[in-house]
């Protein structure tokens, strides 16, 4: 089971977003900056919503992104209210809004519930009462045998997704997620901040662990796999994409003539290894050609969904039980070069 080079099968000629209203919440962070850029390059939406509570980060986007379709909303994904007055009249909802860091969430547990968990739950509500068509919820990594509490946030607000479906029944919206590992070079990744210790004259960069991997995507790959994602969901899957994994000693390497670098050891929270797809769901988890897809455990009430076959007609097949898709055992891995190449 080969991780692939994530080179879209989707056609990107499609017209699915041409004359939708979309709604990006937390749409002012890197991936919302990606993901309208990528929007407003393929298709002509009626409407573009970057619905996020950063005001600066948002002012910064006008400056650059300020096409007729565009319109921003100050909000947070706590505040239902607001969340219904946004989404009037809208088609498709990206649901990217969350708190992210993992020792802050360790150190800030109640914040992180109420952004990761009660936001989702405020999206779900908003999203079901509006008539929003489909949702996409981003998740991550670290929701899959979580240890510490942002993945468990992550993987409680995955649950409220594919549960949601049974909340708009029978011709209701229409809910899935998007699960992927660390994405190159976003706010906050391991990458900018080794670039400012480079460019500050560092010769030795700290690494928590030095057999520690991870899955490694771009930003325009996730966008991507979003915008394949809402023409493949029936609703109810989490999409998983087949990437390749770096070692971390081999992202010093790319970064750093020599590699140098000093251990610093594993901050609260963080794995060794990052797992996408748990060996307690290879039951309900089938491969694609460049995705897996996990089904719900748990059935819905409406009519029944034959997830080995896509919405596209793409057919997957049952991996074999007990399989996980770990960033450790991952049989593809990046070499420094490539990753210099991405990064």
């Amino acid at each position: 089971m080969a991780a692939q080079d994530m080179t879209p099968t989707v056609s990107r000629q499609d017209t699915m977003m041409n004359g939708k209203s979309i709604l990006i919440t937390g749409g002012s962070g890197s991936f919302g900056k990606k993901y309208v850029e990528t929007i407003l390059a393929r298709y002509k939406p009626a409407r573009l919503i970057v619905y996020s509570r950063d005001e600066l980060k948002q002012f910064e986007m006008q400056q650059v992104f300020n096409d007729e379709c565009m319109r921003y909303f100050i909000g947070d994904v706590r505040d239902l209210a607001r969340l219904k007055l946004a989404m009037r009249g809208v088609d498709y909802v990206i649901h990217a809004a969350a708190l992210k860091q993992v020792p802050a969430a360790e150190y800030n547990p109640i914040e992180c519930i109420k952004t990761n968990i009660n936001g989702a739950e405020n999206v779900i509500t908003a999203s079901i009462e509006m008539g929003v068509q489909k949702v996409i919820a981003l998740s991550t990594d670290k929701a899959a045998n979580p240890i510490n509490l942002y993945g468990a946030t992550k993987l409680a607000s995955d649950k409220l997704f594919v549960a949601a479906n049974n909340m708009a029944g029978r011709g209701g919206a229409k809910f899935s997620v998007v699960r992927y590992g660390n994405v190159v070079g976003s706010r906050g990744s391991v990458v900018p901040f080794y670039r400012k210790l480079i460019e500050e004259g560092a010769t030795s960069l700290p690494v928590t662990h030095e057999d520690m991997t991870r899955f490694w995507i771009t930003l325009q790959q996730g966008v991507d796999l979003v915008l394949d994602s809402f023409r493949r969901m029936h609703g109810g899957e989490i999409f998983v994409p087949r990437i390749p994994s770096i070692r971390i000693v081999d992202l010093v390497e790319s970064m750093l003539p020599g590699g140098r670098f000093h251990t610093i050891g594993i901050r609260p929270g963080e794995k060794l290894h990052e797992v996408m797809c748990p060996h307690d769901d290879s039951h309900l988890t089938l491969e694609f050609d460049q995705y897996f897809v996990i089904k719900p455990s748990i059935r819905f009430h409406r009519e029944p969904i034959d997830y080995i076959r896509s919405a596209l007609g793409e057919i997957g097949k049952p991996v074999p039980f007990g399989f996980e898709y770990n960033s450790g055992a991952n049989p593809v891995f990046l070499t420094p070069q490539q990753i210099g190449q991405l990064s």
